[in-house]
């Protein structure tokens, strides 16, 4: 390319330099407008949302008839506003909680909404370029003779009809685009601070947020004052838990060895996420399994749940998942398959530490059972297949190590034949095991199922503190074996349960 640039002639470089900059300047300006025009409908926050950026540097929220409307700053040049659509939420006070506790971990719901926004991005750039690219040809196909002809021509009557026709064509195009448009009337914001007054303590945290002040009533003041101290409390419960993690005395993991956090029964509570994490790092952790209901109802304003499971556990080695009976339809597991975590279509893959891993959904999730091309099957039907393919993998010599499942009891035929190591499950939020199950044929393999990681007391756990014990377990694999497990839990009142490690002899 050097030597290509140096045998250039300067007249032709400067030439082509021009070209590449008027392309340049061109596909930005396109691309800007672009994308100031652009919006995407998204799922945050429990609601339907429309995203349109800018380049104010802020985040507006437009909340809705009731609650006012908020503004922070974004944390870059560009901003985005976001309008609140359609919610399932059947009172304002169980919506203001939702608000409250997904703000107390709000990078599932930033990753999304920086996604659509880069996603509009990229998408402008790219019709900006193209766009910008179609002056330079039109100039290049018509040619230097024909352009020098067509200046001549421009002094002429016909010249000046051609060009005057092509001046109004363009405004006719162009103008329009603004009738019927007012300019946004101007908005009062007050500090979020100085909206509450001096008697309702303030996180830190909410420094930066200001509200619309006009149109404000009295309960939507109260509401807000409700949803701040649901926030404050969360926050400081799940922080203080996440930080007291570090300090556990887990088992670490020895030279070979690879650990598997193990979450189950979520239900909506994001709060949790950071706290599993954190004890999954204290554990010596690099991948997680997880074994369903991370929602109440797998409907899709349960988007934030799954992008703050998602976000959190990002960057480990590996994520499997099971949809729980809760998770009812496809939209939980297609969500998440999305985001990079890995589910199971009937076959044995390759899982954490060398070893071999099955799963399968509850087969309650989507209200008709289903194994493979069969479907309308019951619990009892999808567990006898289930326990048939684990045995044919393992005469096959293709053993499955791990079983995870979301209701432990679809896999005990699988685990009385003697064709699995371990089955891993939650659903009744109660932990039991890791108990020894010996087959006919004298093998021993081993079930555990994890109590509720969401402190959940019923389908759904979002609410500023724990409503029961919170479960979380470390999964040990030596030689592509499951050979221990450790079980953690959190109690309402802060205080961590942890068991012996329990080790796996076969």
């Amino acid at each position: 390319m050097i030597r290509l640039v140096r045998r250039m002639p300067v007249r032709r470089f400067l030439k082509v330099l021009a070209y590449v900059g008027t392309w340049v300047v061109l596909s930005l300006a396109i691309a800007g407008a672009i994308f100031l025009h652009s919006e995407r409908t998204v799922e945050i926050a429990s609601h339907e949302a429309r995203l349109s950026p800018n380049f104010s540097g802020e985040v507006v929220a437009r909340m809705g008839p009731v609650l006012p409307d908020l503004r922070m700053p974004s944390g870059s040049r560009v901003g985005v506003e976001v309008e609140l659509g359609k919610t399932d939420a059947a009172t304002l006070e169980e919506l203001t909680s939702r608000y409250a506790a997904i703000a107390s971990q709000p990078e599932g719901q930033i990753a999304v909404a920086q996604r659509a926004v880069e996603a509009m991005a990229l998408a402008a750039l790219v019709q900006g370029a193209v766009l910008g690219a179609v002056p330079l040809l039109v100039w290049a196909l018509v040619g230097r003779a024909r352009r020098q002809e067509l200046y001549a021509g421009l002094p002429t009557r016909r010249g000046l009809a051609v060009a005057g026709l092509a001046v109004a064509l363009t405004v006719a195009a162009v103008v329009p685009y603004g009738w019927g448009r007012t300019d946004q009337p101007a908005e009062d914001w007050t500090s979020l601070r100085d909206f509450l007054g001096p008697e309702v303590p303030l996180p830190d945290e909410l420094d930066g947020v200001e509200v619309m002040a006009d149109a404000t009533t009295a309960q939507s003041r109260r509401l807000i004052e409700s949803g701040i101290s649901s926030y404050d409390e969360s926050l400081k419960f799940y922080s203080e838990a996440a930080d007291d993690a570090a300090m556990l005395d887990l088992r670490k993991p020895e030279e070979g060895e690879t650990v598997v956090l193990l979450v189950s029964d979520r239900h909506d509570n994001v709060g949790m996420d950071k706290v599993a994490r954190a004890i999954g790092e204290a554990g010596g952790a690099t991948a997680v399994f997880d074994a369903g209901d991370d929602t109440s109802t797998g409907s899709r304003w349960e988007a934030f749940s799954l992008d703050s499971l998602a976000a959190t556990f990002k960057d480990l080695d590996g994520r499997w998942a099971v949809a729980g009976n809760h998770d009812n339809g496809g939209f939980v597991r297609s969500h998440l398959e999305d985001l990079g975590w890995t589910y199971f279509d009937d076959e044995v893959i390759d899982g954490p530490g060398g070893s071999r891993i099955l799963g399968v959904d509850d087969p309650r999730s989507s209200g008709l059972g289903d194994w493979r091309d069969q479907t309308g099957l019951s619990f009892t039907e999808v567990a006898d297949l289930l326990g048939d393919a684990a045995c044919a993998a393992d005469e096959d010599g293709d053993r499955v190590n791990t079983l995870l499942v979301h209701d432990a009891n679809i896999a005990k035929p699988a685990l009385e034949r003697g064709c699995v190591d371990l089955v891993l499950g939650g659903h009744i939020h109660v932990q039991t095991g890791p108990t020894p199950v010996t087959a006919d044929d004298g093998r021993i393999g081993y079930t555990y199922t994890l109590g509720t990681t969401g402190g959940a007391a019923y389908a759904i756990a979002i609410g500023s503190k724990l409503r029961r014990p919170a479960s979380i377990a470390l999964v040990t694999y030596r030689e592509g074996r499951p050979v221990g497990i450790q079980s953690i839990t959190l109690q309402p009142n802060g205080r961590y349960d942890v068991d012996p490690w329990a080790p796996l002899t076969y």
